[in-house]
């Protein structure tokens, strides 16, 4: 209901208008009143009404004053101002405040009522149509998300004339033309986790999104499980190095407000043309695979040697110790890296491990030895059967040709990490179908529930909500909203079918509270009314 607030000193006036009209009745609820403005103004702060009628005339804090003050703090509040004086400028000094309607005293409560109802009605449809836009807004961004990501890897994937390119981002609303490119890679972590729900980190990951929306130089796609990827574009009045300190600098801001959030970033190298992104992708990748191997809280460019890296090649192979290597960079690779990302993990663990040393054959072996039982390790843990590895990549301990140069090594530790890679993600398709299952469990649970969001049911299943996402329309072929909206109607025909309920007792047992927001989407998604389908079933 609709919540009604009176403001009238005169008692007999302000006694025969709350009591003379059966507000409930009539579809409101009258939850206070006062004989002057300053009384008045602490209790609308914490009843907060829909309607306020006040007379102008009153001791202490008149109505025109009370209602600045009301409009300030509450703007969507609808005021009609009682008064005994028909003059012009209260009229007009009403209006400048955003007064709804103008009404002279005395008034008889059946015109009252008639003024209220009609103002009820307002506030009814600009509620009705905030609802309209807020999910219109919800879908939008769903599917701005999916259409960045897709669009983004055809940037990068060189396979595209760049007129077509060019084309499709105008459509798409990126203006793709400047005087330089270059790319950054990032990725955020709380807690330690690479993945899971965190209010904090979601919290972040918004304030991130909108604030690279306002920067026109800097095209912001987000990459599920990868993090993001930031295009950045120079001109004339800002060179794409510019562009890269000023995000760099309120990313740094952003993220040190909140505790305990690491980042890592791998920065390309600087091209001239759009048909280079390819390249430029590439030597980004390349950087940010360092993520595997060195700690968190650094940009890494693909021109430099990473912050921290250690003077490794005078290191000689006799004191090398077994545990100076450390297993958990390549679990780390193996739990989280993807396919494209090995060449790149692989070269730089071993130039990370020593020139001197990875000539060694022995040391080779080693590593060799104690990658191939990490990935197998890791399978087995995730469900893999044993032996599964050495089916697909061949046992190297029968293959003495694996170590007869340090290029054929490589590449058979590439074809280990790669299969390790393959097999995960089969895996993880398994793993993402039983919570997908969970979430839909979720949504079936809890539908009729108008809190229910994204948010929400990504929390449910640990996932953050881009995450969550991009995982959903993936395997579902919709979005989330989408997908909620299509279980709600389906409900609401079954109720249609078998009960005798009306639309608004429906609308509301499906999760809707506004039966006219209800009775508009039922109408765009089965292409008739609530009362239509019901007469045809």
């Amino acid at each position: 209901m609709l919540k009604v607030f009176l403001v009238e000193d005169e008692v007999v006036m302000r006694e025969g208008i709350k009591n003379n009209i059966n507000w409930e009745q009539e579809g409101f609820s009258f939850v206070g009143e006062a004989s002057d403005g300053e009384l008045a103004y602490p209790l609308i702060q914490k009843t907060k009404p829909d309607i306020l009628i006040t007379d102008i005339k009153m001791p202490f804090m008149d109505g025109l004053e009370l209602s600045r003050l009301v409009k300030q703090e509450l703007p969507d509040i609808k005021i009609l101002i009682l008064s005994g004086y028909d003059e012009f400028e209260y009229a007009k000094e009403a209006i400048s405040i955003g007064i709804t309607d103008y009404l002279v005293k005395p008034i008889a409560g059946a015109k009252l009522l008639e003024a209220v109802k009609k103002v009820g009605k307002k506030i009814e449809e600009e509620q009705q149509q905030k609802k309209f836009l807020e999910t219109f807004e919800k879908e939008r961004m769903e599917n701005t998300q999916l259409a960045r990501q897709k669009f983004f890897r055809k940037l990068v994937s060189g396979q595209y004339p760049v007129s077509a390119l060019l084309k499709e981002g105008r459509d798409a609303g990126f203006d793709l033309a400047a005087k330089s490119y270059n790319i950054i890679l990032f990725q955020l972590f709380a807690g330690g986790e690479e993945t899971g729900y965190s209010e904090e980190l979601n919290t972040l990951t918004r304030s991130i999104e909108e604030m690279t929306d306002q920067m026109p130089e800097v095209l912001m796609v987000e990459l599920g499980l990868e993090g993001w990827a930031f295009l950045l574009k120079g001109s004339e009045e800002k060179s794409a190095g510019e562009a890269e300190r000023e995000l760099l600098d309120r990313l740094f801001a952003a993220i040190f407000s909140v505790r305990g959030v690491k980042y890592f970033g791998g920065v390309g190298q600087e091209v001239e043309r759009l048909s280079e992104l390819n390249r430029c992708f590439e030597e980004a990748s390349r950087a940010f695979a360092f993520r595997y191997l060195k700690k968190r809280n650094q940009i890494v460019r693909s021109s430099e040697t990473p912050a921290g890296e250690a003077d490794q090649e005078t290191m000689a192979l006799g004191t090398l110790s077994a545990g100076k290597l450390d297993r958990r960079v390549v679990e780390s690779f193996l739990k989280t890296g993807l396919k494209g990302e090995v060449t790149h993990f692989v070269e730089e663990y071993f130039a990370s491990l020593g020139e001197k040393n990875i000539q060694s054959l022995m040391f080779r072996q080693y590593v060799t030895m104690d990658t191939y039982f990490a990935a197998s390790g890791i399978l087995e843990e995730m469900g893999c059967e044993p032996g599964i590895l050495a089916e697909r990549c061949g046992d190297f301990q029968k293959m003495p040709e694996i170590f007869s140069s340090l290029e054929v090594t490589e590449d058979y530790l590439k074809k280990v990490l790669e299969t390790a890679v393959e097999l995960r993600e089969g895996m993880s398709q398994k793993k993402y179908s039983s919570l997908l299952k969970d979430a839909r469990a979720y949504i079936e649970k809890n539908y009729d529930n108008e809190e229910i969001s994204l948010n929400t049911v990504a929390a449910s299943v640990n996932l953050s909500p881009n995450h969550f996402s991009t995982i959903f329309s993936q395997e579902t072929g919709r979005t989330f909203i989408e997908y909620l909206t299509s279980v709600r109607m389906e409900k609401a025909k079954e109720l249609l079918r078998t009960t005798s309920m009306k639309t608004a007792e429906i609308a509301f047992a499906v999760g809707y509270k506004d039966a006219h927001y209800f009775s508009y989407l039922f109408k765009k998604t089965q292409e008739c009314t609530p009362r239509e389908f019901r007469a045809r079933v």
